[in-house]
């Protein structure tokens, strides 16, 4: 079987304030520097909506966050796993709140981010397009959070996702990645791993790519799903490797499609070339796929592991 090993941007040191005292944030259109993320999107955006432009980020940690309201924009870290952004939300919302016409996300980590309804992301997308890669969510209530109502594309690569979800901080949980839209979800070659709760991935959209992750549940507490197809759902799910811990809030399978509503169709949903097994010592018997949608899947050969029943319907 295929399978693509995620790169994992992650810094362990970073000094505290950007190298060598220059501006951190380089407005790359125009080279003028800023001391602050929110400075640079308000001196790029006057040209308009439909503006693009891309914000270089010099190494550091920042304790700081910022809204995108217009145009199209990058955050690129000018080295990648070398910028953080730790501890402060917008809105009571993200670091990154994105509602322009797009956004690209590259290279920066995001940790330590909680709000008082649960729901503190590194990224909440709110409008436009969204691609996030080699980036890295640590220690928060979500990763990435978001959506809307329409066409949207959101893709991410090349990432990790750690020490994410909660169900016992609110009544609701939250995510390593809980995203929704009417357009259509990727997520490749990244990590996830370390869940606190929640769901890893939980998608509410028509069609979805999920391929070549890795889900390793073994030091997860209290998560459910690896994949959960909320409202159903079509698509590809191939080339993952999933290993379920044994502190679970829900064991009972590693995909499920359809748990809440049937929305939209699965119908030919190809769950296919994946590898599913259980923690060492764990003893349960899960199922790989369970289907609520009560459509005909495309389930293609993927490897389990002992205990791991490959289909069930609810």
């Amino acid at each position: 079987m295929r399978h693509i090993l995620p790169f994992v941007a992650l810094a362990l040191t970073v000094p505290a304030v950007a190298q060598g005292g220059t501006a951190p944030f380089t407005i790359a259109e125009t080279g003028q520097g800023f001391a602050h993320l929110s400075d640079a999107l308000a001196a790029a955006g006057p040209r308009g909506q439909f503006t693009q432009s891309t914000i270089v980020i010099a190494p550091g940690t920042y304790r700081e966050c910022a809204v995108q309201s217009w145009g199209k924009v990058t955050f690129k870290a000018a080295t990648p796993g070398t910028v953080i952004f730790d501890g402060v939300a917008c809105e009571g919302k993200a670091a990154l709140v994105l509602r322009g016409s797009g956004s690209v996300v590259d290279g920066i980590i995001f940790r330590n981010i909680h709000v008082g309804d649960g729901n503190g992301a590194g990224i909440r997308t709110e409008l436009g397009d969204l691609t996030v890669t080699n980036s890295t969510f640590l220690d928060s209530q979500e990763g990435i959070l978001g959506g809307q109502p329409s066409g949207q594309r959101i893709t991410v690569d090349r990432s990790t996702f750690s020490g994410l979800g909660q169900c016992d901080q609110t009544p609701d949980c939250a995510h390593s990645i809980y995203l929704a839209n009417k357009g259509q979800i990727t997520v490749t070659r990244s990590r996830f791993e370390r869940g606190r709760g929640g769901h890893y991935v939980k998608l509410r959209t028509p069609r979805v790519s999920i391929t070549d992750n890795s889900f390793d549940d073994t030091q997860g507490r209290k998560t459910n799903y690896m994949i959960d197809l909320s409202e159903g759902g079509t698509g590809l799910i191939a080339n993952n490797v999933f290993v379920q811990g044994r502190n679970k809030e829900n064991w009972t399978a590693f995909i499920a499609v359809a748990a809440e509503a049937r929305t939209y169709s699965a119908a030919g949903l190809r769950v296919e070339g994946n590898r599913a097994m259980l923690a060492p010592g764990e003893t349960r018997s899960p199922a790989f796929v369970a289907d609520l949608s009560h459509q005909q899947l495309a389930l293609g050969t993927n490897m389990l592991g002992k205990g791991v029943r490959p289909f069930e319907v609810r």
